[in-house]
Protein backbone atom coordinates (compact mmCIF):
# COMPACT_ATOMS: atom_id res chain seq x y z
CA UNK A 1 0.00 0.00 0.00
CA UNK A 2 1.62 3.14 -1.14
CA UNK A 3 2.09 6.50 1.54
CA UNK A 4 0.96 8.71 -1.54
CA UNK A 5 -2.88 10.79 -1.17
CA UNK A 6 -5.87 8.80 -1.79
CA UNK A 7 -7.64 9.29 -5.55
CA UNK A 8 -11.11 9.36 -4.85
CA UNK A 9 -14.07 9.29 -7.39
CA UNK A 10 -17.37 10.69 -6.15
CA UNK A 11 -20.24 10.11 -8.41
CA UNK A 12 -23.45 11.88 -8.51
CA UNK A 13 -21.94 15.32 -7.72
CA UNK A 14 -23.95 18.09 -9.45
CA UNK A 15 -25.85 19.57 -6.46
CA UNK A 16 -23.77 22.17 -4.63
CA UNK A 17 -26.24 21.19 -1.67
CA UNK A 18 -26.01 17.40 -2.03
CA UNK A 19 -24.60 14.10 -0.85
CA UNK A 20 -22.08 13.56 -3.12
CA UNK A 21 -20.77 17.19 -2.83
CA UNK A 22 -20.63 17.23 0.70
CA UNK A 23 -18.60 13.83 0.71
CA UNK A 24 -16.05 14.63 -1.75
CA UNK A 25 -16.05 18.15 -0.07
CA UNK A 26 -14.80 16.20 3.42
CA UNK A 27 -12.80 13.48 1.63
CA UNK A 28 -10.83 16.48 0.27
CA UNK A 29 -10.31 18.05 3.61
CA UNK A 30 -8.87 13.89 4.72
CA UNK A 31 -6.13 14.87 2.40
CA UNK A 32 -7.51 12.83 -0.88
CA UNK A 33 -7.10 13.92 -4.65
CA UNK A 34 -10.62 13.90 -6.38
CA UNK A 35 -12.40 13.67 -9.23
CA UNK A 36 -16.21 14.25 -8.96
CA UNK A 37 -18.85 13.66 -11.47
CA UNK A 38 -22.31 13.92 -12.68
CA UNK A 39 -24.50 14.04 -15.72
CA UNK A 40 -24.01 17.86 -17.17
CA UNK A 41 -21.50 20.38 -17.49
CA UNK A 42 -23.15 21.78 -13.96
CA UNK A 43 -19.61 19.75 -12.30
CA UNK A 44 -17.08 22.01 -13.38
CA UNK A 45 -18.88 24.38 -10.91
CA UNK A 46 -18.34 22.31 -8.22
CA UNK A 47 -14.28 21.55 -9.17
CA UNK A 48 -14.05 24.95 -8.70
CA UNK A 49 -16.00 25.41 -5.26
CA UNK A 50 -13.61 22.24 -4.49
CA UNK A 51 -10.51 24.30 -5.86
CA UNK A 52 -11.87 27.07 -3.98
CA UNK A 53 -11.97 24.70 -0.52
CA UNK A 54 -7.93 23.84 -1.24
CA UNK A 55 -8.20 20.75 -2.53
CA UNK A 56 -7.36 18.64 -5.87
CA UNK A 57 -10.14 17.84 -8.01
CA UNK A 58 -10.95 17.31 -11.33
CA UNK A 59 -14.79 16.97 -13.13
CA UNK A 60 -16.03 14.86 -15.90
CA UNK A 61 -19.94 14.77 -17.35
CA UNK A 62 -20.45 11.46 -17.87
CA UNK A 63 -23.52 8.89 -18.13
CA UNK A 64 -22.31 5.92 -15.99
CA UNK A 65 -25.17 3.97 -17.47
CA UNK A 66 -23.11 3.38 -20.81
CA UNK A 67 -19.56 2.05 -20.31
CA UNK A 68 -18.09 5.29 -22.54
CA UNK A 69 -18.99 7.20 -19.43
CA UNK A 70 -17.47 4.88 -17.25
CA UNK A 71 -14.31 5.05 -19.32
CA UNK A 72 -14.38 8.81 -19.48
CA UNK A 73 -14.36 8.99 -15.82
CA UNK A 74 -11.10 6.59 -14.89
CA UNK A 75 -9.57 8.54 -18.08
CA UNK A 76 -9.82 11.50 -15.98
CA UNK A 77 -8.44 10.40 -12.44
CA UNK A 78 -6.06 8.41 -14.59
CA UNK A 79 -4.61 11.07 -16.58
CA UNK A 80 -5.25 13.35 -13.23
CA UNK A 81 -3.80 11.46 -10.56
CA UNK A 82 -3.27 7.99 -11.33
CA UNK A 83 -5.29 4.70 -10.51
CA UNK A 84 -8.52 5.27 -8.18
CA UNK A 85 -8.30 4.16 -4.52
CA UNK A 86 -11.16 5.20 -3.37
CA UNK A 87 -14.71 4.80 -5.12
CA UNK A 88 -17.96 6.46 -3.65
CA UNK A 89 -21.16 5.19 -5.96
CA UNK A 90 -23.39 8.16 -5.10
CA UNK A 91 -25.00 8.78 -8.29
CA UNK A 92 -28.70 7.79 -8.68
CA UNK A 93 -32.25 8.92 -7.92
CA UNK A 94 -31.90 12.54 -8.89
CA UNK A 95 -30.85 13.39 -12.61
CA UNK A 96 -31.15 16.42 -14.54
CA UNK A 97 -30.73 15.14 -18.03
CA UNK A 98 -33.16 12.59 -17.08
CA UNK A 99 -35.92 13.11 -14.55
CA UNK A 100 -37.04 10.09 -12.05
CA UNK A 101 -40.20 8.44 -13.20
CA UNK A 102 -41.51 6.90 -9.97
CA UNK A 103 -44.40 4.00 -9.94
CA UNK A 104 -46.13 2.03 -7.53
CA UNK A 105 -46.24 -1.76 -8.44
CA UNK A 106 -50.07 -1.68 -9.79
CA UNK A 107 -48.45 0.66 -12.55
CA UNK A 108 -44.66 0.61 -13.29
CA UNK A 109 -43.77 -0.56 -16.78
CA UNK A 110 -40.67 -2.35 -17.45
CA UNK A 111 -39.07 0.51 -19.07
CA UNK A 112 -39.44 2.34 -15.81
CA UNK A 113 -38.43 -0.61 -13.91
CA UNK A 114 -35.15 -1.18 -16.09
CA UNK A 115 -34.11 2.47 -16.13
CA UNK A 116 -34.47 2.93 -12.53
CA UNK A 117 -32.48 0.12 -11.94
CA UNK A 118 -29.64 1.07 -14.15
CA UNK A 119 -29.07 4.29 -12.71
CA UNK A 120 -29.53 3.64 -8.89
CA UNK A 121 -27.87 0.42 -9.11
CA UNK A 122 -26.21 -0.92 -12.33
CA UNK A 123 -24.10 2.34 -12.50
CA UNK A 124 -22.58 1.33 -9.42
CA UNK A 125 -21.46 -2.15 -10.72
CA UNK A 126 -20.04 -0.76 -13.53
CA UNK A 127 -17.55 1.72 -11.39
CA UNK A 128 -17.14 -1.05 -9.13
CA UNK A 129 -16.20 -2.95 -11.88
CA UNK A 130 -13.78 -0.47 -13.50
CA UNK A 131 -11.78 0.17 -10.38
CA UNK A 132 -11.31 -3.16 -8.85
CA UNK A 133 -8.72 -4.47 -11.15
CA UNK A 134 -6.09 -1.62 -10.23
CA UNK A 135 -7.59 -1.93 -6.09
CA UNK A 136 -6.41 -5.67 -6.78
CA UNK A 137 -2.95 -5.03 -7.86
CA UNK A 138 -2.44 -2.12 -5.44
CA UNK A 139 -3.60 -4.53 -2.58
CA UNK A 140 -5.81 -2.00 -1.00
CA UNK A 141 -9.06 -0.17 -1.99
CA UNK A 142 -12.25 1.79 -0.78
CA UNK A 143 -15.69 1.72 -1.96
CA UNK A 144 -18.76 2.96 -0.59
CA UNK A 145 -21.99 2.26 -2.15
CA UNK A 146 -24.71 5.05 -1.32
CA UNK A 147 -27.63 2.58 -0.50
CA UNK A 148 -31.07 4.38 1.48
CA UNK A 149 -32.99 3.45 4.14
CA UNK A 150 -35.37 2.87 1.93
CA UNK A 151 -35.27 -0.74 0.27
CA UNK A 152 -32.84 -1.93 2.29
CA UNK A 153 -34.08 -1.24 5.64
CA UNK A 154 -37.97 -0.18 4.86
CA UNK A 155 -40.27 1.46 2.34
CA UNK A 156 -43.23 4.16 1.50
CA UNK A 157 -45.64 4.03 -1.39
CA UNK A 158 -45.23 4.26 -4.98
CA UNK A 159 -41.46 3.74 -6.08
CA UNK A 160 -41.28 -0.10 -6.18
CA UNK A 161 -37.97 0.03 -8.34
CA UNK A 162 -36.39 2.54 -6.38
CA UNK A 163 -36.71 0.37 -3.15
CA UNK A 164 -35.64 -3.04 -5.17
CA UNK A 165 -32.76 -0.89 -6.60
CA UNK A 166 -31.24 0.37 -3.07
CA UNK A 167 -31.90 -2.96 -1.65
CA UNK A 168 -30.03 -4.47 -4.34
CA UNK A 169 -27.65 -1.77 -3.99
CA UNK A 170 -27.18 -4.15 -0.40
CA UNK A 171 -26.77 -7.25 -1.89
CA UNK A 172 -23.69 -5.88 -4.10
CA UNK A 173 -22.12 -4.61 -1.73
CA UNK A 174 -22.14 -7.42 -0.05
CA UNK A 175 -21.51 -9.78 -2.54
CA UNK A 176 -18.62 -7.91 -3.89
CA UNK A 177 -17.05 -7.50 -0.57
CA UNK A 178 -16.39 -10.97 -0.03
CA UNK A 179 -14.96 -11.19 -3.24
CA UNK A 180 -12.24 -8.85 -2.64
CA UNK A 181 -11.72 -8.63 0.75
CA UNK A 182 -8.63 -10.98 0.45
CA UNK A 183 -7.26 -8.26 -1.45
CA UNK A 184 -7.18 -5.71 0.76
CA UNK A 185 -10.48 -4.12 -0.31
CA UNK A 186 -12.99 -3.01 1.84
CA UNK A 187 -16.93 -2.42 0.03
CA UNK A 188 -19.31 -0.69 2.70
CA UNK A 189 -23.01 1.10 2.19
CA UNK A 190 -24.19 4.03 3.73
CA UNK A 191 -27.95 4.29 4.09
CA UNK A 192 -29.21 8.15 4.85
CA UNK A 193 -32.75 8.46 5.74
CA UNK A 194 -34.38 11.74 5.53
CA UNK A 195 -32.07 14.25 4.51
CA UNK A 196 -32.75 18.10 4.27
CA UNK A 197 -31.40 19.81 0.97
CA UNK A 198 -32.81 22.90 -0.60
CA UNK A 199 -34.95 20.74 -2.89
CA UNK A 200 -36.85 19.19 -0.01
CA UNK A 201 -40.60 19.12 0.21
CA UNK A 202 -42.47 20.19 2.80
CA UNK A 203 -43.75 16.41 3.22
CA UNK A 204 -40.20 15.32 3.43
CA UNK A 205 -38.81 18.19 6.20
CA UNK A 206 -42.42 16.77 8.28
CA UNK A 207 -40.45 13.21 8.16
CA UNK A 208 -37.73 14.66 9.06
CA UNK A 209 -39.25 15.99 12.67
CA UNK A 210 -40.69 12.85 13.03
CA UNK A 211 -37.87 11.04 13.68
CA UNK A 212 -36.62 10.53 17.41
CA UNK A 213 -33.81 12.67 16.52
CA UNK A 214 -36.65 15.56 15.72
CA UNK A 215 -35.38 16.94 12.56
CA UNK A 216 -33.96 15.73 9.39
CA UNK A 217 -30.19 14.90 9.20
CA UNK A 218 -27.97 17.06 6.67
CA UNK A 219 -25.79 15.90 3.91
CA UNK A 220 -22.25 16.51 6.16
CA UNK A 221 -23.41 14.03 8.40
CA UNK A 222 -23.65 11.55 5.57
CA UNK A 223 -21.12 12.50 4.35
CA UNK A 224 -19.69 12.08 7.81
CA UNK A 225 -20.03 8.58 7.42
CA UNK A 226 -18.70 7.91 3.79
CA UNK A 227 -15.84 9.48 4.73
CA UNK A 228 -15.46 7.31 8.01
CA UNK A 229 -16.01 4.01 5.84
CA UNK A 230 -13.71 5.36 2.91
CA UNK A 231 -10.43 6.18 5.49
CA UNK A 232 -7.51 4.09 5.65
CA UNK A 233 -8.70 3.33 9.36
CA UNK A 234 -11.34 1.25 8.35
CA UNK A 235 -9.26 -1.50 7.45
CA UNK A 236 -11.42 -4.29 8.92
CA UNK A 237 -15.09 -2.95 8.22
CA UNK A 238 -16.41 -4.48 4.90
CA UNK A 239 -20.16 -5.71 3.45
CA UNK A 240 -21.69 -3.81 6.34
CA UNK A 241 -24.58 -0.96 5.84
CA UNK A 242 -24.48 2.16 8.13
CA UNK A 243 -27.37 3.85 9.04
CA UNK A 244 -27.63 7.61 9.29
CA UNK A 245 -31.39 7.43 10.19
CA UNK A 246 -32.05 9.88 13.28
CA UNK A 247 -33.18 6.21 14.80
CA UNK A 248 -36.40 6.33 12.13
CA UNK A 249 -36.03 2.78 11.35
CA UNK A 250 -36.06 1.81 15.08
CA UNK A 251 -39.09 3.80 16.62
CA UNK A 252 -41.70 1.69 17.65
CA UNK A 253 -43.60 4.33 18.48
CA UNK A 254 -45.06 6.16 15.83
CA UNK A 255 -48.53 8.69 15.18
CA UNK A 256 -48.48 9.37 18.65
Amino acid sequence: MSDSPDIAIVTGTGSADGIGAATALLLGQAGMRVVVTSTTERIQERVADLRAAGIDARGVAADLTVQDGVDAVLRTAREAFGEPTVLVNNAGMTSVSQADSPAAIDDITIDQWLTSLDRNLTTALRMTRAVVPAMRAAGYGRVVNMASLSGPVMAYTGDVAYHAAKAGMLGLTRGAAVDVAASGITVNAVAPGWIATPSSSEHEIAMGRATPVGRSGTPLEVAAAVAFLASRGASYITGQLLVVDGANSINEERGA
